[in-house]
């Protein structure tokens, strides 16, 4: 007996002659209708393929062992030309009582109501019909951090999440990823200290550690899609996405310069799309140039075009040890909001998305995701492109703690999240919990 019925036939109440059947088609059971009795004996006891009515055994095929009590009024049987006492299979009436209200519950309102939403919410059948929006592992990009070891290194704040080695864990990662539908990843290296500088240099080594990670996982799953992180602030010893002047000045143009040097790199090291996520202006266009100059016309943009200055980043900069630094004869700016967008602004991101798009930019990423579902809104109302969004480690790290402590269905939760995202308008989920979701989605299929 289900759980349901269980909980059905508890709310009907006590009463004489019932049980439940779990097989109700006449065909399935053997059972076929007669005119309905009540009966007087109660029900005394349920066997696997039985029932007992007063002393009297009843062949019911498909019929459970289950508990009587509190089942009556459910399904009554009515018995034809036996007497009591008597054993054998016997052809009845099943029919289902009248549910029940709450004593109290006032009479309907009398105003007629032709509109309702709610019949086409009856069934799951209806549901699944009507439902607008899907969530599928393909709709997911896994971001992997990588370092030069060969251990997986967790990262305390985010459970479940390592920096993972980039001859080792990683291809078992993207392994994994791609048996559950997870088809795209993106790069994110942990840089080692003493190769980081003021000019970011190492971030266009063809040996780099992020060009050899592309280089392995295209060689492991050439079909794969590779995303690349387009950014400083993983090579720059002081923490910024671009070149900082003495006085504290994150350099525009200077930045770019060096951004496509990486871009270029990493395409020739096998990546897909490269995302540059520094918000420096004018920046796509001058990727896509140089992308082209060097043949790699195919090689598309993921423009992180709406990026904010979020406290949301807190356990991603620990990942990468990428957080702003201070220098005794520098002035290094603590926070990012020179470049990185005011969370106050909604219409300024319309802007960059647009000036990103005019630039040749592929795809548009709203960062971070859930609480800018009215951006990835606005941009995929605006632009005919793909919407991104990227439900950051903040995000990730909220989820995962309220989990952890109970608070929280997970699996409810973050599915619950990452379809918001997907109703808000992201073709395009950047997400840690790629591989689980994926997991679960598969496993609700």
């Amino acid at each position: 007996m289900s759980d349901r019925q269980t909980r059905l036939a508890a709310a009907m109440g006590a009463g004489s002659a019932a049980c439940v059947l779990t097989g109700l088609s006449s065909a399935a059971s053997g059972w076929v209708a007669t005119a309905p009795r009540r009966l007087s004996a109660p029900v005394s006891s349920v066997a696997s393929g039985s029932v007992t009515v007063g002393g009297a055994s009843i062949g019911a095929p498909g019929l459970q062992s289950s508990s009587v009590a509190g089942l009556a009024g459910l399904v009554a049987f009515a018995v034809a030309g036996t007497a009591a006492g008597k054993t054998g299979t016997r052809r009845c009436t099943m029919r289902m009582a009248a549910p029940r209200i709450p004593e109290g519950t006032p009479a309907p309102h009398p105003n007629p109501i032709r509109k309702r939403p709610r019949r086409n919410r009856r069934s799951p059948a209806a549901r699944d019909m009507f439902s607008e929006t899907t969530l599928k592992p393909s709709n997911f990009i896994l971001p992997i951090f990588v370092h030069e070891g060969s251990e997986d290194i967790p990262i305390s704040s985010m459970p479940g999440v390592s920096r993972l080695g980039v001859d080792t864990g990683l291809l078992r990662e993207v392994g994994e990823a791609v048996e559950l539908g997870v088809k795209s990843v993106v790069i994110f290296p942990k840089t080692p200290d003493d190769l980081k500088t003021r000019t970011a240099e190492e971030c266009f080594n063809p040996g780099g550690l992020a060009q050899r990670a592309i280089r392995n996982v295209k060689q492991a799953y050439p079909d794969v899609v590779v995303y690349t992180d387009v950014a400083l602030d993983p090579y720059n010893s002081l923490g910024h996405d671009g070149i900082v002047r003495s006085d504290g000045v994150i350099l525009n143009d200077e930045t770019i310069a060096y951004l496509c040097k990486q871009a270029v790199s990493q395409a020739e090291a096998g990546a897909d799309y490269v995302s540059p996520s520094d918000m420096m202006d004018g920046r796509v266009g001058c990727l896509r140039d140089a992308l082209d100059a060097a043949g790699f016309t195919d090689v598309g943009i993921m423009s992180y075009s709406a990026k904010y200055a979020s406290a949301f980043y807190g356990p991603f900069r620990d990942a990468l040890d990428s957080a702003p630094a201070e220098a005794d004869d520098w002035i290094v700016p603590d926070g990012k909001q020179t470049y990185q967008q005011d969370p106050a602004n909604y219409k300024e991101a319309l802007l960059e998305a647009q000036l990103d798009e005019e630039e040749g930019a592929d795809i548009l990423m709203v960062k971070p995701a859930m609480p800018y579902l009215d951006v990835i809104k606005g941009l995929h109302e605006q632009s005919n492109l793909p919407i991104a969004a990227y439900h950051v480690s903040g995000e990730y790290a909220m989820l995962k703690a309220a989990a952890l402590n109970g608070w929280l269905d997970e699996k409810k939760a973050v599915l619950e999240a990452l379809m918001s995202i997907r109703r808000a308008g992201a073709t395009v989920i950047l997400t840690y919990y790629a591989k689980q979701a994926a997991a679960w989605l598969k496993e609700a299929s």
